[in-house]
């Protein structure tokens, strides 16, 4: 993955394009409630500034399905943006309408442009030509930032290279030195912690991981298929009966590559439709009938965080439990919390695993947290990424 970055090619005073991930959870006020993913984009943005370029950014918000919908729109972001940056970010109202070409054709040095959400055209998740065309006419160079969007061939994140001189910014540099790094040239033993809630949603990654890792702890929802897979009864709890002989081949595969897989001892299990309500923690082997295992219990969290304490590289994807319900949180927060303390580069894959370590207020003590769940997932599985791989290579 030796993509171009915006360091490798001259940017003087250019016209620069760029494919932002503003996709920021708001409030029913329309206020950002998180500015994770905007502060990220200031590296880049700001090197373009003090090489004299007139920046055009563009991004999409939420699922507004190729209309224009006005709580999709991004003027809150560009309003954001101008606080952090301490300068004036000019708001396009349409994508490649007459006020965004006007506004990009007269953009000066060392001003931004924000176009408005770029799904507001359903051309954008098309990948349509003439439409990425029409993006690419605005500048002289395209820069793909959005790291949490590459996993998409759509007009602005791949396309639009095929018209315009293609590299990353500082945002995809990081991500894929670290998840890279961690993949391809981990320092050993290398660990994996996978969570969520379904085996289905990380097959590829279970199995690239297998290929890669020496030990792979699994938690979260999807443990209750590999025990059911192994003839134990899981009462109410998530379970893909579809999905058993998968998990057993998993397993074979585990013990065949000489890796260790660790899968809970003992669970925390509720019951009923009030999550909040009673709850108690039972071996795995005794999980009863009517009960819903929603978190690992406490001697599970002591095995996984010794095994953690024996790790040089750890990448974490998905919770181990019910993190939104305080009592089925508290798997999640003290894996978090034992990862704060160990002497090893730790990567969490995006995510509710990132929220999660953001609640926890932990997000210092990590060596990266990876701005794009889907795209971190699919970067984990061994695929490729459209909008990494349409850059120039080095």
């Amino acid at each position: 993955m030796d993509k171009k970055t915006i360091k490798d090619i001259d940017l003087k005073g250019k016209k620069v394009f760029v494919r932002c991930d503003f996709n920021v959870p708001m409030d029913e006020e329309r206020n950002i409630t998180d500015n994770t993913r905007i502060v990220a984009a200031l590296p880049t943005i700001n090197y373009l500034l003090e090489n004299d370029c007139a920046i055009i950014l563009c991004s999409h918000l939420g699922r507004p399905k190729g209309e224009f919908k006005p709580e999709y729109s991004l003027k809150p972001v560009a309003k954001e943006l101008s606080k952090l940056l301490g300068k004036e970010v000019i708001m396009a109202e349409d994508v490649i309408g007459e006020d965004a070409k006007n506004k990009a054709k007269n953009l000066q040095q060392g001003q931004i442009l924000l176009l408005e959400n770029v799904r507001f055209q359903k051309e954008e998740t098309e990948n349509d030509a003439e439409f990425a065309k029409q993006l690419a006419s605005m500048a002289e160079i395209y820069v793909n930032d959005a790291f949490g969007s590459s996993h998409r061939a759509h007009s602005s994140t791949a396309g639009i290279a095929e018209y315009l001189p293609a590299v990353s910014g500082f945002l995809i540099e990081k991500e894929l030195k670290f998840l890279g790094n961690a993949i391809n040239n981990p320092e050993r033993p290398f660990v994996a912690i996978l969570g969520g809630a379904k085996v289905s949603d990380k097959i590829g990654v279970i199995d690239n991981l297998l290929e890669k890792v020496d030990t792979l702890i699994i938690g979260g929802g999807m443990a209750y298929t590999f025990f059911k897979a192994q003839g134990y009864e899981v009462g109410k709890s998530i379970c893909e009966l579809d999905k058993l002989d998968l998990a057993k081949e998993l397993m074979k595969k585990a013990e065949e590559k000489g890796v260790k897989l660790i899968l809970p001892i003992d669970v925390k299990i509720g019951k009923g439709e009030n999550l909040e309500g009673e709850s108690k923690t039972v071996k795995y082997t005794d999980i009863p009938e009517d009960w819903e295992g929603l978190d690992i219990g406490e001697e599970t969290i002591k095995l996984y965080a010794e095994e953690l304490k024996k790790a040089k590289t750890v990448v974490w994807n998905g919770p181990l439990g019910l993190f939104e319900v305080a009592q089925f949180a508290v798997g999640t927060n003290e894996i978090a919390k034992a990862l704060a303390d160990i002497d090893a580069t730790v990567i969490i894959g995006g995510g509710d695993s990132a929220a999660a370590i953001k609640k926890a207020g932990l997000e210092d003590k990590m060596t990266h947290i990876s701005t794009g769940g889907g795209a971190s997932l699919e970067f984990l599985e061994g695929k490729a990424l459209p909008g990494i791989e349409c850059l120039m290579n080095k």
